[in-house]
């Protein structure tokens, strides 16, 4: 379909596809493949597993181990140590550890990429070194959980938690929060133009592009998480980046959106829409 003006009749039609904002793997391999167990005690009840093949990709890997305590027991270096706010460390003995469901107990997790080029790394089966972020908004603290994969094995190997004002993302998530809970200022952070991608109502297996314009916006804009983000740093992320993809993928409905934002004289602007 060429590129024009999507109208409000079609913005209508388009609007269970582009709202709720949830989007999504569709990946068979990457969801759980045991049972989530979220028992505390020192005994495990359920043998970890994991899946041939889940150490390959790394999202592969977190799906699995965030979906059971033993795997997690026998996914993490213990004592696991735990750096806080403020420099000092501590750690986790096994006995202690108490399981880390992440973002499994919601139907979408979301990402943060300064390029597209960031985003293939989730395919790279050569990485070592993976961190998923825990962003607390609210209470303005991220929790960083690092990951290494040595001799082919994706193990935890620390904890760091750090003021959100210290995260390389802490300019766009400001902004982010105010965006997510703000309807006016929201409307104010729009493009003149938005352009956008996604299902096309008439055809299944065709996509359609198009513009929209801030007028039309209420028809178009996807639901989005407040209070607590997640975020897997696939390479390190540029503190000065002009440009942030805000993508949230549901777990298991094969959904997913991207909100491309574009820093323009100190301001951030939605300039694409991807559903």
């Amino acid at each position: 379909m060429d590129k024009c003006l999507l109208a409000s009749a079609l913005s209508v039609m388009l609007l269970a596809a582009c709202s709720g904002g949830k989007g999504g793997r569709g990946d068979a391999a990457a969801l759980p493949a045991v049972a989530a167990d979220d028992s505390t005690g020192g005994a495990e009840a359920t043998e970890a597993v994991m899946p041939t093949g889940a150490d390959e990709l790394f999202d592969d890997f977190i799906f699995n181990f965030a979906s059971t305590r033993a795997l997690q027991i026998e996914r993490t270096r213990f004592p696991l140590p735990v750096i806080g706010t403020d420099g000092k460390q501590k750690s986790i003995a096994k006995r202690e550890w108490k399981m880390e469901p992440f973002f499994m107990r919601q139907d979408y997790y979301t990402l943060i990429f300064d390029t597209p080029e960031q985003m293939e790394l989730v395919k790279d089966t050569a990485l070592v070194a993976v961190t998923v972020e825990k962003i607390m908004l609210t209470d303005s603290i991220v929790r960083q959980y690092a990951f290494h994969r040595d001799h082919g094995r994706w193990m935890l190997a620390q904890i760091r938690e750090q003021q959100l004002s210290h995260n390389a993302n802490a300019q766009f998530l400001s902004f982010y929060q105010q965006f997510a809970t703000d309807s006016v200022f929201q409307y104010r952070s729009l493009s003149e133009q938005i352009d956008f991608s996604g299902p096309d109502p008439d055809d299944d297996f065709a996509r359609m592009e198009g513009v929209i314009t801030p007028d039309f916006w209420g028809a178009f804009a996807p639901e989005l998480p407040t209070g607590m983000l997640y975020n897997i740093v696939y390479s390190s992320q540029d503190p000065a980046s002009a440009q942030k993809i805000f993508v949230l993928r549901g777990i298991a409905n094969g959904l997913e959106t991207e909100l491309t934002f574009v820093l323009r004289n100190g301001h951030w602007k939605l300039t694409k829409l991807s559903t």
